[in-house]
């Protein structure tokens, strides 16, 4: 909701800075999203000048030269495109130093070899219109050169961006946002701009125009006839009002309409009477394949859900959401049925939902108005109507439907005040408050007895409610800071799960690697590019649209999309990682089984070349698998790897291994496939690895235990063993650890050797053992049983023999 400070000051004016009112609005739970300021900058440089003489350009066909006379010194010379410029215009002029509404500053320049100082403003370079056909302003009354500009046309506003929430459509008008003002600031509020209404009750003759309502989804409908219509573009000061609120002027009529509905916060419609066939409309609920061309141009199928407004002809409106083609007021218009009604909110949010149709008019409707409002509007625009259009109104007004529902009586107790706040509020300041706010108050034994007025209907409902409003503006900012009386109880500790994710984390920070967030939904189409096309998902219900319509089953199409996000814009050396759940169907009461991911993707070189080492290494299967280890030593998460080549089709065959924590499997890690890299224009190898780590953490010890490490050093020896090379160097470790006793404290492999020497099929592998004990220090002889028993292990089991 965009808000033009010049049209908020016609009924409430604050005592405060622009940003000290958006702040007390905030504060008061009217959330001011930005300040925006509409039109030109700098309004000192923008006057009123007189065109005396308009030459043509001596070197330029398009151009004119025109002495203006700005009302100080001489006359300046201004260059001039405008075809309709000419000699005793009165215009708007930009001076030097002038700061257009696209933030150029005017200097004076030389045009095709003529110096110009300024410019003659359009109605466009002033934000008065929003298109340039019409040339430069030319004023229709006299106005003294030199006049300041801003005096005479409304060329600078600021402007309150307002983010109101859904309980609150009062405020998606000017005047309520004007009475939350008045109520936040004291600042006296003006009447109602609906209190005087030309129109009159009672029928209207039925042969101009009648309407039959047919559903209870239309809970009023109302519509004046007007006559002697003329359209025209609307005064100045209108359509500066509209494009300052975000609105796009069109002619008279449907800018009052539009006018109306920003002003009230009650959508209007105007119907050329001319064009309903048979002077007659019908609100009812639409068949089943109907369909209706609306005012974008797109044709619509209907459904029973969904209520129109139809004429002889058939349906000419989707009700309460857009007004369609057929009965849109034109350029020959001459009669105007403006209709004003309430419908069903639920209904229209549907109705929008299912056709992915927005407009100003659903947004409003679908909060559910009052039926009151409906006259409030009608009165604003039947008075322009009748001042801008030059029409004439005809008697009466159809009124179909309840003009009021109950208005609910609520008790405020002062008691009742105290307990929920926690502090006193003096009745006197929440009867304040709530007549600020438009509540009907009277005293009574126990507090006040409060009458809830139409457009808060919705809202407050109960005694707690009233207490909301009487807090919000008035005892927040006194509220007294205590404690909770059992404090004990307010420490927040965090629980293991979520030190060991962290810590996760930040082993990945520390490493370089940057965090990205992806999107919790994706399609099937990106499983189809993963080259799992069937991998089980959960769909969406009501997804935001095609590309996010299911949960995501796997974490690797984030990352990808990310990496060629990357790419695409020269950013090729990545190392990434993504904490964030995944999802997949089967969980407990029909629910998604929703777990904890952790991946990382490499991509491009992972170091940096440099003169001594030569090219930079690129990212692979061993580079991922050491960011990997990394986090699972940095958790204490013993881990073993095994070929899983038909596990993940998006790995690449040979360079992927399932990761596992003792006999439960907690993720894979490898290089993406080839095709896959392909379909995400990936140009170099991309490495990556992803766990579940709700499982990674459960494996993980829960207190971290200390061993001495410096009393008695530590026995280390080096063995080099030859083996088939189809044996995984994992099972001689496994081997190796389970042959060394208690005392060896680390075995790993340090280095590999294939060729001549050890024949074909065969490979060396050299192994680094590390024997310690606590209470000794450990010689050759006491560790030789150990080694002795590794080598014959190594022989039995693995067929190795020591090599020479």
């Amino acid at each position: 909701m965009r808000v033009p400070i010049s049209w908020l000051h016609e009924h409430v004016v604050p005592e405060l800075g622009l940003r000290e009112l958006a702040f007390r609005l905030a504060m008061t739970g009217t959330e001011v999203d930005r300040i925006h300021h509409h039109g030109v900058d700098a309004v000192e440089h923008f006057v009123v000048g007189r065109v005396l003489t308009c030459e043509q350009h001596p070197d330029a066909d398009r151009l004119k030269v025109c002495s203006v006379d700005v009302g100080a010194g001489e006359p300046q010379p201004i260059v001039c495109g405008a075809k309709n410029v000419a000699a005793g215009q009165t215009v708007a002029v930009a001076r030097p130093g002038s700061v257009m509404p696209d933030g150029t500053k005017l200097k004076a320049s030389k045009l095709r070899g003529v110096m110009s100082n300024g410019m003659i403003c359009s109605e466009d370079e002033l934000s008065l219109a929003s298109d340039r056909a019409g040339g430069i302003y030319v004023f229709d009354a006299e106005h003294a050169p030199g006049t300041p500009l801003a005096d005479v046309l409304p060329i600078s506003d600021e402007v309150l961006e307002l983010e109101i929430t859904p309980n609150r459509p009062d405020c998606l008008g000017v005047y309520g946002v004007a009475r939350e003002a008045h109520a936040a600031t004291g600042a006296p509020l003006g009447p109602p701009p609906w209190q005087e209404d030309p129109g009159s009750a009672g029928p209207v003759d039925p042969a101009l125009a009648s309407v039959t309502v047919e559903t209870e989804r239309c809970l009023r409908f109302t519509a004046r006839v007007f006559e002697d219509v003329t359209i025209a573009p609307s005064p100045l000061w209108l359509r500066a009002r509209l494009l300052a609120a975000g609105q796009r002027p069109i002619n008279n009529v449907v800018d009052i309409t539009n006018y109306a509905m920003l002003l009230t916060g009650q959508p209007l419609h105007a119907f050329d009477l001319d064009r309903v066939a048979g002077g007659t409309l019908t609100v009812r609920d639409a068949r089943a394949g109907e369909t209706l061309t609306t005012l974008d141009g797109v044709e619509r199928t209907l459904d029973p859900d969904v209520v129109l407004i139809e004429d002889a002809d058939g349906p000419t409106s989707m009700a309460g959401v857009m007004g369609g083609e057929r009965s849109e007021v034109e350029a020959t218009t001459t009669r105007v049925l403006l209709e004003v009604a309430t419908w069903d909110g639920p209904n229209i949010n549907r109705t929008m939902a299912k056709f992915n149709l927005r407009s100003e008019a659903g947004a409003r409707n679908e909060k559910g108005l009052a039926p009151e409002q409906a006259l409030e509007a009608q009165a604003v625009a039947t008075r322009l109507m009748l001042e801008l259009t030059g029409a004439k109104l005809a008697p009466g007004t159809i009124d179909v439907g309840a003009a009021t529902t109950e208005t609910p009586t609520l008790r405020l107790r002062d008691a009742r005040v105290t307990r929920l706040l926690g502090a006193p509020v003096e009745r006197a300041e929440s009867r304040r408050v709530l007549e600020a706010l438009g509540f009907g108050v009277a005293e009574t034994g126990e507090g006040l007895e409060v009458t809830v007025p139409s457009f808060r209907r919705n809202d407050v409902t109960r005694e707690a409610d009233v207490i909301e409003e009487v807090a919000r503006l008035s005892a927040l900012d006194t509220l007294p800071s205590t404690l909770p009386e059992n404090r004990t109880l307010a420490a927040a500790r965090l629980t293991p799960y979520q030190r060991g994710r962290r810590r996760a984390e930040d082993a990945l920070v520390g490493l370089g690697l940057s965090e990205v967030a992806g999107w919790s939904f994706t399609n099937v189409e990106t499983l189809a590019k993963l080259r799992v096309p069937d991998l089980p998902h959960v769909e969406l219900l009501n997804p935001m649209s095609v590309a996010q319509a299911i949960l995501r089953p796997t974490i690797l199409g984030s990352l990808l999309d990310v990496a060629a996000h990357n790419v695409a814009h020269g950013a090729g050396e990545l190392a990434l990682f993504e904490s964030a759940p995944v999802y997949k169907p089967g969980g407990e009461d029909g629910l998604a089984d929703e777990h904890h991911a952790l991946a990382a993707l490499l991509h491009g070189p992972v170091a940096p070349g440099d003169w001594r080492s030569g090219a930079a290494p690129a990212a692979d299967f061993f580079a991922v698998k050491g960011v990997l280890e990394h986090v699972l030593a940095t958790l204490r998460v013993a881990v073993t790897y095994a070929p899983a080549e038909d596990a993940w089709p998006f790995l690449h065959p040979g360079r992927s291994a399932a990761v596992s924590a003792g006999e439960v499997r907690v993720g894979f890690v490898g290089e993406v496939h080839p095709a896959v890299a392909a379909a995400w224009d990936l140009p170099h190898t991309a490495a990556v690895f992803a766990v579940d780590l709700g499982k990674v953490l459960a494996a993980a010890p829960e207190v971290t235990t200390y061993a001495d490490l410096t009393s008695f050093p530590s026995l280390r020896l080096d063995l080099a063993v030859v083996l088939d090379e189809a044996v995984p160097a994992a099972r001689v470790l496994e081997v190796v650890r389970a042959a060394g006793g208690n005392r060896l404290a680390d075995a790993r492999v340090f280095d590999v050797y294939s060729g001549e020497q050890v024949g074909e099929g065969k490979r060396s592998l050299a192994l680094h053992l590390e024997f310690r004990a606590a209470d000794q220090t450990l010689t050759d002889a006491d560790v030789q049983p150990a080694r002795d028993k590794v080598v014959k292990k190594l022989a039995s089991e693995l067929g190795g023999e020591l090599r020479g």
